[in-house]
């Protein structure tokens, strides 16, 4: 079973945004850390792939923004980009790192979960796919992953390597709901919707519903669109403060309902 599928909550999956972006450095473990302290269910977090070969957790295409590092990711070895400040002292970590450094946590008694965001919309081809899959598989982590892209080919290929870990398209903009009906989705055989919070309409919620796909929606921080995605009953909410959406949700924090997959909570 894969707990992002079924859950025995009655209220949307606290995700923390690159950990607790709001409070440390983002996608880093202090931040993972803080965000399970925080009262969230999982975190999203970015991976690429550096030099050496190693799925490293970490945004953008360069070290510049995120560390006191400069230079692009796929031309420098781990070795060399642990050289670098990520903040508060913490280092870029690897994927096996945030697997290792969490896989004992749990809250309202579901095991961490982790979104992993496959990021190489820069460098299609590179490997990223099967090299995340093959660390999912070593640290038997494929009950608690759910994998994320903008990218339809990087969808399509960590299917190919990682059949039976669910897989969510993420979008933005101008992909709206009408826009969706023109592009061929079938072929990734995803379990989720990933689209901004602005992107969350009845409208969706329903067609999605009546598809059994669940909606994980991004960045969502202010209180009145955590409230509005609350009522929408959306899967998951993926915010940078963590306690923000533990406070909206309230009351209803650890209520439980039969496990089920899809769609919403009602």
């Amino acid at each position: 079973m894969n707990y992002w599928l079924k859950t025995s909550l009655s209220h949307p999956l606290i995700i923390g945004h690159r950990g607790a972006r709001a409070y440390y450095p983002e996608n880093t473990i202090g931040a993972m850390r803080l965000a399970h302290k925080q009262g969230a269910h999982g975190i999203e977090f970015d991976v690429r792939l550096c030099k050496s070969g190693e799925v490293i957790v970490i945004h953008d295409l360069a070290l510049d923004r995120t560390t006191n590092g400069t230079g692009n990711v796929s031309d420098l070895t781990l070795a060399e980009i642990r050289q670098y400040d990520a903040g508060q002292s913490e280092r870029v970590p690897t994927l096996a790192e945030i697997f290792e450094a969490m896989r004992d946590a749990s809250t309202d008694g579901i095991p961490f979960l982790f979104n992993v965001e496959l990021k190489n919309n820069e460098t299609q081809g590179d490997g990223l796919e099967a090299a995340v899959a093959a660390v999912v598989r070593q640290y038997d982590m494929g009950d608690r992953v759910v994998f994320s892209s903008f990218s339809a080919n990087s969808i399509r290929e960590i299917l190919k390597h990682a059949p039976a870990v669910p897989r969510g398209f993420l979008y933005y903009g101008e992909k709206t709901l009408a826009a969706l009906h023109n592009v061929d989705l079938s072929d990734m055989q995803l379990s989720f919707h990933h689209p901004h919070f602005a992107l969350v309409t009845p409208e969706l919620m329903t067609e999605l519903g009546a598809q059994h796909l669940g909606v994980n929606t991004w960045t969502v921080n202010e209180r009145d669109d955590i409230r509005r995605m609350i009522t929408l009953g959306v899967t998951g909410i993926i915010g940078d403060s963590p306690a923000t959406i533990v406070e909206m949700l309230g009351p209803t924090l650890g209520e439980a309902s039969a496990p089920g997959g899809g769609g919403g909570w009602g």
